[in-house]
């Protein structure tokens, strides 16, 4: 029987012997932390924006952070069960990885699941204060494609409670090597092997030109050939003593990254607004001066009958906002403007539509 690959945008039931890194990052609840930008390999590949390469700053999520009480505040408004963290590469700061490991466990508790990526075979002697610290799996990225000089780190790592596992992207061009390294993980301390669909990205798409990668087709930007290879792969894998997970580009974009949205669109939603079916948030506004606001939120309260913590005053955008439904229904009776809105639930609610409700007036 042909193994099939789970490449839909809903979230999926986890498969046996999955990381629980993965399983929580499906359903959206891991929070994504950016430690460093750091990074010396300059793989082709890489898929990083320019504002992320290279920089010093951290990120929970989309937000940009400067203490650890902003990273602690992103995992909250999103109600994380569970942190990945990233990069750069994060054991080229690993104090600071370290650190992190520290402050969410101290925040959210031993329960609250940490996996952390790295491409570096570090010292050995640097895992126990990791493991003590409370990491609970660690995701090697072999840069030459074997496991042979990261071994000792790998052990280190498991010999100190940390779950040891690889991810690497899966590159057509790459066939015979990563059938090679299925041998090498059966005898590793490695419980999974994880295999990204590469992608063609405006990052890296020069390089991926000079190495013949073409498009699969379709609205993702999935590299032709890597999910064939990642099946073929899959199925020799079967009868291995680790568990090798494919993640399509599709579902790492309309899967993952909507779950996240949703979960943190649900749990920061004000009283006024909708989360729509495209995991965005929507709510109507009327543009106000601040010297106009207090006359006109006190006048909308009395006319429409509403609680406080319905209607709100955003003095940034110097708007009135309120739920759309009555948005809709002032439309067609105010002479100034009445929008529909629509944010990111994201820390910056960054705005991605705006509709005009009674421009016909």
């Amino acid at each position: 029987m042909a193994t099939s690959l789970q490449m839909a945008t809903e979230i999926l039931p986890a498969e046996e012997g999955e990381a629980e890194g993965c399983v929580q990052c499906q359903i959206g609840s891991k929070l994504v932390l950016f430690v460093t930008g750091k990074c010396h390999w300059g793989c082709d590949y890489c898929p990083l924006s320019d504002n992320r390469r290279e920089s010093p700053d951290m990120f929970a999520n989309e937000r940009r952070c400067s203490t650890w009480e902003e990273v602690i505040e992103e995992g909250h408004a999103m109600r994380a069960t569970g942190t990945g963290i990233t990069g750069g590469d994060p054991m080229l700061d690993m104090e600071r990885s370290l650190e992190a490991v520290k402050q969410l466990k101290a925040a959210f508790g031993k329960e609250h699941h940490i996996h952390l990526y790295t491409s570096i075979p570090f010292d050995p002697k640097k895992a126990a204060a990791f493991g003590s610290a409370g990491l609970d799996e660690i995701r090697f990225h072999l840069l030459d494609g074997t496991v042979t000089k990261y071994l000792p780190v790998m052990q280190a790592c498991a010999d100190s409670g940390i779950e040891v596992g690889v991810e690497l992207p899966c590159e057509p061009d790459k066939e015979e090597q990563l059938f090679a390294l299925l041998d090498q993980l059966e005898s590793s301390p490695a419980s999974f092997l994880n295999l990204n669909e590469l992608e063609i990205t405006v990052g890296n798409q020069e390089n991926m030109d000079v190495r013949g990668f073409n498009l699969s087709g379709g609205i993702t930007a999935a590299a032709e050939g890597s999910a064939d290879l990642a099946l073929r792969l899959k199925e020799a894998s079967q009868p291995m003593n680790f568990h090798l997970k494919f993640c399509s580009a599709r579902y790492k974009d309309a899967g993952q990254l909507r779950a996240r949205f949703r979960r943190r669109g649900q749990a920061t939603l004000r009283p006024y607004e909708v989360l729509s079916e495209d995991d965005t948030i929507l709510f109507g506004a009327i543009p106000t001066s601040l010297a106009d606001a207090p006359d006109d939120v006190a006048e909308l309260k009395h006319e429409l009958g509403v609680a406080d913590g319905w209607i709100r005053y955003d003095a940034q955008f110097e708007r009135i906002e309120l739920p759309l439904s009555l948005a809709e229904e002032l439309s067609d009776s105010l002479e100034v403007p009445v929008f529909l809105v629509e944010v990111h639930p994201t820390h910056d609610r960054l705005e991605v539509g705006l509709v005009h409700l009674n421009e016909h007036r």
